[in-house]
C-alpha cells in the first residue's frame, strides 16, 4: 500500500479552513485516502470532522496511504495541499 509522509505547513494546522479544503480535494480522487500522525489512528482524509480530530498542527509530520489504481497519484495530489500554507485566501 502507498504511503507519502509530509508536513503540515498551514500555521492553525489541518482545522477550520485548511481542513475544508483538503477533505473536499481527497474526496475527489478516486481512492479512498488515510491520513494520521506517527503515533495516531487513521481518519478518513475526506472527512473534515476526522482531519480536525487529528490534531495535526504546523510543522506535524502525517502519513496519507492510499490503494488501488491512482493511488500513487492521488497522494502525491493530497500530499501537495498538506505542504501548502492554506492559511491565506
Amino acid at each position: 500500500m502507498p504511503e507519502r509522509r509530509v508536513t503540515v505547513a498551514s500555521k492553525v494546522g489541518l482545522h477550520a479552513r485548511p481542513a475544508a479544503l483538503l477533505a473536499k480535494a481527497a474526496a475527489e480522487q478516486p481512492v479512498k485516502i488515510t491520513i494520521r500522525k506517527d503515533d495516531g489512528q487513521p481518519v478518513e482524509a475526506a472527512s473534515v470532522l476526522g482531519l480536525m480530530t487529528l490534531g495535526a498542527m504546523h510543522g506535524d509530520e502525517v502519513v496519507l496511504t492510499a490503494d488501488g489504481d491512482g493511488a500513487d497519484t492521488a497522494l502525491e495530489a493530497i500530499a501537495a495541499i498538506i505542504g501548502t500554507d492554506l492559511d491565506e485566501g
